[in-house]
This record gives structure tokens, sequence and C-alpha cells, in this order.
């Protein structure tokens, strides 16, 4: 059956051209689809394929000194959903946008808790639990309790705790996204701004559905994941939510019912977000894709 490993690693990085191309021959030579991103602070990468050929390309990367015992976690593909439609090897000024200058998770972040140190933050009221993920993906599932910062991207964190968190007052932070990475450059940048206790959930919602049953998890609804799949469940199957190609949002059932929602060109959530010289631009793209699987192929798919 397919397979999705995540992993990623904040650690310096050199000569990025050489390294890219690199990782982009053995991950293609592997048939592997997904997106790898390198930048002078790390690796951050989410592919999907066979099993034993992902495997075969992790062992190939911690091979690789700067990624020597990079952890990485596996989870389900389904075999009716391509988790990936091609391969997208990229270089980038960061591996996970902050916009934050000098942040080094690679020296400093906050302290990782497992899931029942995890479940004794959620239940003391002295811990400012965050939400360090978007108001899309905490739509559809979160710890109950956690402040839900309102965002539509990762860089407007920031902004959002110097608006609402005082380090005199909250002194004692916890925090979670879907993998750990946002976290772990989050929790850095918190304790540079004099935060005295950060935590961050070690591997992420994703960790943490992977290591608790559903009955003693604290989790209510499913987790966002950034690829085809939109969303996984309690046991990090396939999800039930689809996703609106205009917006990105994830949609229900009862969403996919509502008037606004046009397959491929609008949803309730972005119906008076786009003028009709952008919907007619959906609109034919769906159109090509629905031309492309006519003829048997995919549209956008491998480069």
């Amino acid at each position: 059956m397919p397979a999705v490993m995540t992993g990623y690693r904040f650690v310096p990085l050199a000569d990025l051209a050489a390294l890219r191309d690199a990782l982009e021959r053995d991950a293609a030579a592997a048939g592997l689809r997904g997106t790898i991103l390198l930048a002078e602070e790390g690796i951050n990468m989410t592919l999907a394929g066979p099993g034993e050929a992902l495997a075969g390309f992790h062992l190939a990367l911690t091979a690789w000194p700067p990624f020597a015992g990079l952890e990485v976690r596996f989870s389900e593909a389904g075999d009716d959903i391509p988790v990936f439609r091609r391969l997208k090897v990229r270089i980038r000024p960061e591996i996970v946008r902050f916009g934050q200058p000098g942040v080094a998770p690679h020296r400093r972040t906050g302290e990782r808790v497992d899931p029942a140190r995890w479940h004794a933050l959620l239940d003391d009221p002295g811990v400012v639990v965050l939400d360090t993920r978007n108001d899309y993906e905490v739509a559809i599932g979160t710890f109950p309790g956690a402040v839900n910062p309102g965002t539509r991207a990762f860089r407007q964190f920031p902004a959002f705790v110097q608006r609402r968190l005082d380090p005199a007052r909250h002194r004692r932070v916890a925090m979670f996204c879907t993998g750990g990475i946002r976290c772990e450059k989050a929790s850095a940048w918190l304790l540079e701004q004099g935060f005295e206790a950060v935590y961050q959930l070690d591997g992420g919602i994703l960790g943490y559905l992977d290591q608790v049953t559903p009955d003693e998890s604290r989790w209510r609804g499913e987790c966002f994941v950034f690829d085809q799949r939109v969303a996984v469940d309690q046991r990090l199957r396939t999800g039930s939510h689809r996703q609106c190609f205009a917006c990105r949002r994830a949609l229900s059932a009862a969403d996919l019912e509502s008037p606004h929602y046009r397959e491929g060109v609008s949803c309730p959530y972005c119906i008076d977000e786009h003028d009709e010289r952008r919907r007619a631009g959906f609109l034919e793209r769906r159109r090509q894709v629905e031309l492309a699987a006519a003829r048997g192929l995919t549209h956008l798919g491998p480069q």
C-alpha cells in the first residue's frame, strides 16, 4: 500500500544546489512524489510512494552527515487518492515561512513533551496553550481550550503574539502544530522574546495521534494535512473532508451541499473573495483537469 513519509530538521546547510540535484535524482529514481524544501536553515519534506521506496530514500538521506539520525513519520496514503501529483525539490529562503530573521531553532527550542506530559499541560490553568496553525486548519479539529491565533499564514503568528501575549504575565506557553516544524521555529522565537518556559508537543498532532488510542486522545475532529488527502482522522487514515481549489480550505459534507460550492471554482468560505476573472480561471483549470481525465492523463502530473 502507498505510504506518506514526513520529516524535517533545522540544521545549517551549504551548497544547496548540489544537494537539491542529488535529492531530486534519488527521489525520482525511487518513483516518489511530493515536496522537499531546502534552505540554509535545513530541510522539510513530505513524500509519498511505496513503503520500501520511501524507506530506501530515507536510508540514503541519513547517509548525508547533516541528516544523520533524522527521524521521519510514516502514515497510510490509501489507494484511492493520489497524495501528490508530482515531485518538487525546491530551494527556499526558509523551510517554513516565518519572516523573523535570525531565529535559530538548531541552537535552542522549546521543551519537547510526550502525550502524557501534554495532557498535564492541557489541564494546567497556568499554561497558555497555543494552536500555531492557521484558521482554516483549526476549523476542522484542535485540542479543546487551545487558543486559535486566527492567522491565514504562519508568518502572521509573531504579530498575534505581540498583540495578545506578554512574557511578564504569560510565563508558561505550550504549543502544537501538525508535525512539529512550526512549533520548532515559533518556540525558538518565543524564547528569544523572553518567555520563561515554552513547551512543544513532540512530533506535533500527527505524532500524538500515532501514540495515543482514540479512547485516551484529547484531540477533537480531524487534522488538516497539506496534500491531496486534505485531512486525517484519529487513526491517521484519510479523513472525510475535501478541499476547495480556490481557497484551499477544508470542506465538510455540509459545505459540499452549499449552493456556493462549485468544484474547483468556489465554496461557501471564498465565494466573496474572488472576482469573476479569477473564477473564470479556476473554471478553465477544472475543464482542463476533466479533459485530461477523459484522455486517461493526469493534469499537472509528474514533470
